[in-house]
């Protein structure tokens, strides 16, 4: 097989510096080795599309009754994050289109819990074509998650996925970060594979140590060939879990009021990819991968 990207020949992620784990008890168990080194961004803003985020992120499945007592908790600490606050309901919908091998090369190996893994998606949250979408390359190495996006138009998604150059924009953009993207793509000959939807209810602090608290529920996924992301439209399936997508995602420390959540309401952290979720629901009920796909048996299982 080809080099993979995460292999030395790959443009380097950059810096991740080693400290030592907190001592805020319950922490001292969840908060992985290493530590990354630059601040996670909001979904979305502008100023930051030129980025690269580093941060830990921790997964937890909780019951709807669990995450509303959690939410009302996160609330005292850390304020809705301004997209929340735009919904009546706080919350808002997200949309990614993933990319991946015929042989789901990307799926399988979240699946098999590669330690030095990435996804390949399209990330958009609405079907206004005046808004933007994010293509995003999401790498974890060992217990760091690395994001690195680049800033789009509906538009420009089967430009960039056809493997040409982006168009004169007015707004700015990562370009480095695009041509990565589309290097990996080439690297692994990926195509449009499923697009995955959910509502999330989030809140994020500010400061050097950025944490954000996520709960996302409606999951749900459309098989697609198609270059697109998209909201709305036909062939819209829902993943049957009975849980809320708990997610905290931290910087360079886990607060002690984190720590001590985590205690009072006994959180178990346990992987979750929505991603794999959805291809093997469609694996599942037939939906359309396995008549597109070299199917791993792992997806079975």
């Amino acid at each position: 097989m080809a080099t993979r990207p995460d292999q030395k020949d790959a443009v380097t992620p950059g810096p991740i510096v080693s400290i030592p784990r907190t001592a805020d008890g319950p922490a001292a168990k969840h908060a992985p080795d290493a530590a990354p080194v630059a601040p996670a961004p909001r979904p979305g803003e502008p100023s930051k599309d030129t980025m690269l985020a580093c941060r830990y992120e921790l997964k937890y499945r909780i019951g709807e009754a669990k995450a509303r007592a959690l939410a009302a908790y996160v609330r005292e600490y850390l304020p809705q994050d301004r997209y929340a606050q735009l919904r009546p309901d706080g919350q808002y919908p997200i949309t990614s289109l993933y990319l991946d091998s015929n042989q789901l090369t990307l799926c399988r190996e979240t699946l098999e819990k590669k330690k030095n893994r990435f996804k390949l998606r399209v990330r958009g949250y609405s079907d206004n074509p005046e808004t933007p979408v994010f293509f995003e390359i999401k790498r974890r190495i060992n217990n760091v998650i690395i994001k690195s996006r680049a800033r789009a138009m509906h538009e420009h998604v089967p430009v960039v996925l056809a493997g040409r150059e982006l168009p004169p924009v007015k707004f700015k953009t990562d370009v480095k970060a695009l041509r990565q993207f589309q290097f990996y793509a080439r690297l692994l000959n990926v195509r449009p594979m499923v697009l995955v939807r959910y509502m999330r209810e989030a809140y994020e602090g500010q400061g050097d140590n950025r944490v954000r608290v996520t709960f996302d529920r409606q999951l749900c996924y459309c098989v697609t060939t198609e270059p697109r992301v998209r909201l709305g439209g036909p062939g819209w399936y829902p993943v049957p879990v009975d849980f809320v997508i708990l997610e905290i995602k931290f910087t360079s420390r886990f607060p002690a009021w984190l720590s001590k959540m985590v205690q009072a309401f006994s959180l178990n952290w346990t992987a979750m990819s929505k991603y794999a979720s959805c291809v093997r629901q469609s694996v599942m009920s037939g939906f359309g991968a396995p008549q597109v796909c070299e199917v791993p048996q792992i997806l079975y299982v």
